[in-house]
């Protein structure tokens, strides 16, 4: 069996993702076919932890006439319904699976813990992070950067419903231009949406590389493990 290139990812996964066409609540055949991908990279040797958004059920900006905290705290429970039922299709198909909450829920999840989370790891168990970093006004692509930073990861693998980073919307504009590499000031100068300006500073600061790449296929997953040119490597070095 093929090695992974990166031995400890942080697999970054949105809320839309799992919800396929329909855009909201949970699509379990495609909830099963990433978590079969990411049994297989579990199998290949690599530790993984994911860090899964809620914009299938709720984000933080969609209560608009709300307070700001409580319409995050909402989005973070909107992940933690997203958390296990990634965990479920998991255990269901033999990985050891453990959730992890920045928000505390006992009867749930595990509170967030490093040293447990990297214990985790070490064990060949897959950790999922909810709630992402636990404060409102974080967004959960900084829960990624953070949980990256805190763990060791290798990388960031930003799996996106796009194939990699463009210099506007392929979906608007098909001359578009796609960049095979990037570097985290060109991100925060051009706006390019990639993550939110402070997960890109995490990372730029941390030096954690971030691999963006599609999930409509999610062999991109382990194509992303094996260090496969897909997507858009943003690094210190354009």
């Amino acid at each position: 069996m093929d090695k992974p290139k990166y031995k400890r990812v942080i697999l970054k996964i949105s809320g839309e993702a799992l919800a396929g066409e329909q855009k909201f609540g949970l699509n379990q055949p495609i909830i099963d076919g990433i978590c079969d991908i990411i049994k297989e990279c579990r199998d290949m040797g690599a530790e993984i932890g994911i860090v899964v958004g809620g914009g299938n059920f709720w984000r933080g900006r969609s209560g608009k006439d709300m307070d700001r905290t409580r319409a995050d705290h909402m989005g973070m429970l909107a992940t933690t319904i997203n958390a296990l039922a990634i965990a479920d299709s998991l255990e269901a198909k033999g990985v050891p699976t453990r959730v992890q909450t920045g928000i505390e829920m006992r009867q749930i999840a595990e509170p967030y813990i490093r040293g447990k989370a990297v214990r985790h790891l070490e064990k060949g168990r897959v950790v999922v992070f909810a709630c992402g970093s636990g404060n409102p006004f974080f967004s959960t692509d900084t829960a990624a950067a953070l949980r990256a930073a805190e763990i060791g990861a290798d990388i960031i693998l930003l799996a996106k419903n796009v194939d990699a980073v463009y210099d506007s919307d392929p979906n608007i504009n098909p001359n578009a231009v796609k960049y095979d590499t990037l570097d985290y000031i060109s991100i925060l100068n051009s706006r390019l949406g990639v993550m939110d300006s402070t997960a890109t500073s995490l990372c730029m600061d941390n030096n954690i590389p971030i691999l963006v790449f599609g999930i409509n296929d999610p062999q991109n997953v382990i194509r992303a493990i094996k260090g496969e040119k897909i997507g858009t490597m943003v690094d210190s070095n354009k």
